[in-house]
């Protein structure tokens, strides 16, 4: 049973030789820190891989004759991999998920609190040597809405109530968390004082936060946005928080990554932004990586 972890980044080895166990199957490591070269010979004779960010295109997958497995490191692997093509050639997709639920929960609860307390405003700027200082929100005993009570969601629900806050979530299907109110969409929407989206990227829910539902919102609402971009309607967005309807929005996700020069969202001052690494810490990868060779294995046996 071959396994060829394809592309591995440079800073992900020494998590890869802490993961590994000496009873493990033997796995060779190939260091990529983009596409990498020799591509499919570099796949010959190995019928699974493990892929952190290459492009399996229809082309590629056609010419990858032994390959019948791929362990995507993450849940987009529509992004990196044409699924239709792959499931055409009989080759299988392994996602993981919820290796990153408590790291990307901890980023959205730590950029509702920068968003309410505008500590990235007041860096900038102490930093140019201007001295503001600008009352903020304190959070205790305000309500956060969640948008989608999936794994991420209910680790928000869980800190947040360690805050000392009131949770309400909506999720599109039957959902429930200890200590969290599941309510109906609209009234998440009017009573929440942060809004946190959490909600997996589908058609169904492409642009779901419309200007419509936006501007339902709570005068004042802060918005965190820890999913993915396109389940916000950008315009609206911009244009509620050029009126103040949204006091803030606090982003990890972008429509373009990295976003363009001319994103309205670069030269707002009521805007918190992070370069989508909600995800990154030392535990959530190790906890991938070492699911995603337990995952190559079982698709081995």
């Amino acid at each position: 049973m071959p396994v060829l972890c394809l592309d591995c980044l440079t800073g992900m080895l020494e998590l890869w030789q802490r993961v590994l166990r000496p009873q493990d199957p033997p796995i060779r490591v190939n260091i990529a820190d983009g596409q990498p070269d020799g591509l499919p010979t570099l796949l010959d004779g190995f019928d699974i891989c493990i892929n952190d960010h290459t492009f399996f295109d229809a082309d590629l997958l056609a010419r990858c004759a032994d390959l019948r497995h791929i362990v995507f490191l993450g849940t987009g692997a529509s992004s990196f991999i044409d699924l239709a093509a792959a499931a055409s050639r009989g080759i299988k997709v392994h996602t993981i998920r919820g290796y990153g639920d408590t790291s990307v929960a901890e980023h959205t609860i730590a950029l509702a609190m920068a968003a309410a307390r505008n500590v990235a405003r007041m860096d900038r700027d102490v930093r140019a040597g201007r001295w503001r200082q600008i009352e903020g929100l304190q959070l205790y005993g305000k309500i956060l809405g969640i948008i989608g009570l999936g794994g991420v969601g209910r680790e928000v629900a869980r800190i947040a109530l360690g805050l000392g806050m009131q949770v309400l979530a909506w999720n599109r299907s039957p959902a429930a968390a200890p200590g969290v109110q599941v309510a109906a969409l609209e009234q998440v929407l009017k009573a929440a004082d942060i809004l946190c989206v959490t909600l997996a990227l589908n058609e169904e829910t492409r642009g779901f936060l419309n200007h419509a539902r936006l501007a339902m919102t709570k005068p004042g609402v802060i918005l965190v946005n820890t999913a993915r971009a396109a389940i916000v309607d950008s315009g609206a967005l911009v244009a509620l928080l050029r009126s103040g309807h949204i006091r803030h929005a606090a982003m990890d996700v972008f429509a373009q990554e990295p976003p363009a020069a001319d994103d309205p969202l670069l030269a707002m001052e009521n805007v918190t932004l992070t370069a989508h690494a909600a995800f990154m810490t030392q535990e959530a990868t190790m906890r991938m990586l070492r699911t995603a060779f337990d995952l190559a294995v079982a698709a081995g046996a």
